[in-house]
């Protein structure tokens, strides 16, 4: 097909079975050559299965890596995230040295970096809302917030 040809879905409607067919073997075929790690399928089962369930999803609503104008000649740069759960929004900037934060409308709280089956120490927050965890994560986490109030709980990341 040229670039300047459009895809006509219409002339594939019975190729639907073959293509079902053909996903089947490759996820076959990837299950067999690649297949998940059991300790990746662990933590994933333990993350979904200790989640809070009266906990609120906050959503990642900024992403340096996704959302800012990379600058010239940077290296090493934070990024920086921010999450939102109703009025509640947490910014988070992640280095190699570890996270800093802060819980806005500042107010005192309990952070846990989730990272896997164990949680680190609850971090407290100051009356600004600041808090600081000086490990940077290896691997998906997520920070789980409680406030006086409710829980909150981040989008899991990869850093």
């Amino acid at each position: 097909m040229d670039d300047d040809e459009t895809f006509d879905e219409a002339a594939y409607d019975g190729q639907d079975a073959d293509a079902d067919l053909l996903e089947e073997e490759l996820r076959r075929a990837a299950g067999i050559l690649d297949p998940v790690p059991p300790q990746l399928r662990q933590i994933a089962v333990e993350a979904y299965a200790l989640h809070d369930l009266d906990a609120r999803i906050a959503e990642l609503t900024f992403d340096s890596v996704v959302d800012a104008i990379p600058v010239r000649g940077a290296t090493d740069v934070p990024r920086m995230l921010t999450f939102r759960a109703g009025e509640v929004t947490v910014d988070v900037e992640v280095t190699e040295e570890g996270l800093m934060g802060q819980v806005l409308p500042p107010q005192k709280a309990l952070v846990e970096v989730l990272s896997g089956p164990q949680t680190g120490a609850p971090l407290t927050t100051d009356d600004m809302g600041r808090f600081t965890y000086g490990g940077s994560p290896a691997g998906p986490f997520a920070l789980r917030l409680r406030t006086g109030r409710e829980a909150i709980v981040t989008d899991w990341l990869t850093v």
